[in-house]
């Protein structure tokens, strides 16, 4: 049977679309979002389909809302960190012994507010690539509201409160005894090189029938909230005992200056007369 050029050539490309096609697959993930507790350890998942080996492709992890910067390479055998973000150095793994299988998921540990956003995990071979996207979330609760006293502020009382380590950012609102919503300042967040969030606000309260005002911190999409409770004694409220205090150490303050200033005069006045003290 003679084997002619077109018969070699038609062998050439099956041989082709057959290697090509056995080097197809799928990267899947999970579709709902990951929620993930501040300082615990999670697993983004991500796997080849069908379960063939990814030991000889590349490996990557990008995190979207930092332009597509690198979390995590895994190129030739080997992790690449040249280029990964700075403070996913150390936090990072893939599941080496179980890549022959396809398992290209993520650990990520000791996880921070930072670590909030979307996740691509990208596989490449030598003739395919494909991706997948997971979205992680962050929650952190806070610590329990503490509230200061400021002292007298246009004609009531100072106050302040303030409470950090919460993500995402939350609100505070400051309440009277009977759970109505007071008119305080403009309030102040601060987020910290880990992404936790600290929030503090002033509030000038009058005097009630109970001086009893609440503090409260929440955050509605993890359904948490903290609050403090402070009393306020009446006797605060009322201005005029520190008045007198002061006008009364005013005036002690002058009769001591008057009469140390005349003790002098007279030492000197004897001394310039060449009497004998």
């Amino acid at each position: 049977m003679k084997v002619t050029q077109l018969d070699c050539l038609c062998v050439i490309l099956l041989h082709l679309l057959h290697t090509a096609g056995s080097e197809r697959f799928e990267v899947l993930g999970p579709t709902d979002s990951i929620v993930a507790v501040a300082g615990d350890d999670i697993i983004l998942p991500c796997y080849l389909k069908p379960n063939i080996s990814a030991e000889d492709m590349t490996v990557d992890w990008l995190n979207l809302d930092f332009l597509d910067e690198r979390v995590f390479r895994y190129q030739n055998h080997r992790i690449i960190r040249d280029d990964q973000i700075p403070y996913y150095r150390g936090r990072t793994s893939l599941f080496e012994e179980e890549l022959w299988r396809g398992n290209t998921s993520l650990k990520l540990t000791r996880v921070q507010g930072t670590d909030e956003g979307h996740y691509k995990c990208l596989i490449q071979s030598k003739s395919w690539y494909d991706d997948f996207t997971v979205q992680v979330l962050v929650k952190a609760v806070g610590s329990k509201p503490v509230v200061s006293i400021e002292g007298h502020r246009e004609g009531g009382m100072g106050l302040l409160c303030e409470s950090e380590g919460w993500h995402p950012d939350p609100e505070l609102v400051w309440l009277d005894s009977k759970g109505v919503h007071l008119s305080a300042r403009t309030l102040e967040t601060h987020r910290d090189f880990k992404g936790f969030y600290r929030v503090k606000q002033h509030v000038i309260v009058q005097e009630t029938d109970t001086n009893h005002f609440t503090c409260r911190v929440q955050q509605k999409r993890i359904n948490e909230k903290m609050e403090t409770e402070i009393h306020l004694p009446s006797e605060l409220f009322d201005p005029t005992p520190w008045r007198m205090a002061f006008i009364v150490l005013c005036c002690l303050g002058a009769i001591i200056g008057i009469g140390l200033s005349l003790a002098i005069y007279c030492i000197c006045y004897k001394k310039g007369n060449g009497e004998i003290i």
